[in-house]
């Protein structure tokens, strides 16, 4: 059965959890009560690093609602992360495939979201 999920940045924790489960080994994003790969039960939610290299990027010009206007242009990047999953998220405006990043976390709309930004390495 899976184990009481950690507090991460979806509940206002600044954080990013990810689940490995005890069956099959793989590693999955967001949090869910099986494994994706397997269906085992059999889950460890464990805090990622938050570094990782981004695979895709998009730049957003055209906001989706008011609130999100104030924010243009902003960044959606695809980030392979460290432990072995892919999430999206926000990213620094200079951000290119390749580069490698490290997450921070802002506020969006009134709510929090990881911001990946160039890491020192």
């Amino acid at each position: 059965m899976s184990e009481a999920a950690i507090s991460d940045w979806t509940s206002g924790e600044l954080m990013i959890t990810y689940q490995r489960c005890g069956g099959c080994g793989a590693v999955q994003y967001f949090r869910r009560d099986f494994c994706a790969a397997c269906g085992s039960e059999d889950l460890t939610t464990l805090v990622a690093s938050g570094e990782g290299v981004v695979c895709a990027e998009t730049l957003v010009h055209r906001a989706a609602t008011a609130e999100a206007r104030v924010h243009v242009p902003f960044k959606i990047v695809l980030v392979d992360c460290a432990e072995g999953f892919r999430m999206m998220a926000h990213g620094a405006n200079d951000l290119v495939i390749g580069d490698r990043v490290r997450a921070s976390f802002t506020h969006f709309t009134g709510q929090l979201v990881p911001l990946f930004e160039k890491s020192a390495r």
